[in-house]
């Protein structure tokens, strides 16, 4: 098994796909570092504006590494997906295509590890997008801006909320959040491999996988009472953003943050239960599948 994922691995790095990923994230980053240290104090100005008078906090503090990775990781992480697809969707896709699948199969291999080998090399990448993100996004920023305490501008209902998180109290909550977002991703890898199983060239599952995650996204941000009740708590993509719950921090009966807790743990808990499911029940559909497929190329 061991080998096997070496070679997997070693055919994805030879694969130009694969750095346009990472060159892409890079760009994206680096758009947004240069933006905010050219004109982001008109952007923070903006957001303080109706709290210019309740809210005491040093402005020019205010935008700072951490501020801006999470600004970054806001948008980015919806655009990660795509990439993932990229990869993922590659993987028994692509070998149809060259011819090679056949030949894999005769080997001394069951199909089942074949399809986890698959699905490891595809997290591995995911993994390493991810790794990948955190230095550009987090260290990056944090030598361009410098570090200090975080600002979280949210919105509760009708209400919007401020949050202020103290500098002492934000690594472990980044770590955190990129851990649930290796596993949020790593379901779009896996839905990937999945329909890469019924084509012999990448294109289709690729833009499958991007459709269903569109597709996904957009109902998912349907407010209407039968959706939220009957489909949402079905979508993967009900919780892909659910990385954002480390950064909202328990506060006192008066408003006060209180360092180094989560307001709502239990929802993050059930959150990543389902995404592991999802993850599960795709891999296993994936492995069914494809030991009753036919291979003919």
């Amino acid at each position: 098994m061991w080998t096997l994922l070496k070679i997997e691995l070693y055919k994805i790095s030879k694969r130009p796909r694969t750095y346009i990923a990472f060159a892409a994230i890079a760009a994206i980053v680096f758009i947004f570092q240069f933006a905010f240290k050219a004109d982001g104090q008109n952007y923070m100005d903006m957001m303080l504006q109706s709290v210019k008078d309740t809210f005491e906090f040093e402005r020019t503090k205010a935008i700072n590494g951490y501020f801006m990775c999470y600004i970054i990781l806001n948008t980015l992480l919806i655009q990660v997906p795509i990439l993932v697809a990229l990869i993922a969707a590659d993987s028994i896709s692509g070998e149809a295509n060259m011819g090679t699948l056949r030949l894999l199969i005769s080997k001394p291999i069951s199909r089942t590890q074949l399809i986890l080998v698959k699905f490891a090399a595809a997290t591995i990448f995911t993994i390493l997008l991810l790794l990948w993100m955190a230095i550009t996004s987090l260290l990056f920023s944090l030598v361009i801006f410098g570090a200090d305490d975080m600002l979280i501008f949210r919105s509760k209902g009708e209400e919007s909320q401020i949050l202020l998180i103290t500098k002492d109290d934000i690594v472990w909550r980044y770590i955190a959040a990129f851990a649930y977002a290796t596993v949020a991703l790593t379901v779009i890898a896996a839905l990937a491999l999945f329909l890469s199983i019924f084509a012999e060239n990448s294109i289709g599952p690729i833009i499958a996988t991007v459709c269903i995650v569109i597709v996904c996204t957009i109902i998912s941000n349907i407010n209407v009472p039968i959706i939220d009740k009957n489909v949402k708590p079905f979508l993967f993509t009900s919780y892909l953003v659910g990385w954002k719950g480390f950064f909202y921090i328990g506060t006192t009966e008066d408003g006060e943050t209180i360092k180094g807790t989560i307001e709502n743990w239990p929802a993050i808990r059930k959150s990543l239960f389902i995404l592991l499911a999802h993850i599960f029940i795709l891999v296993s559909a994936s492995v069914i599948v494809f030991k009753r497929k036919d291979i003919l190329s």
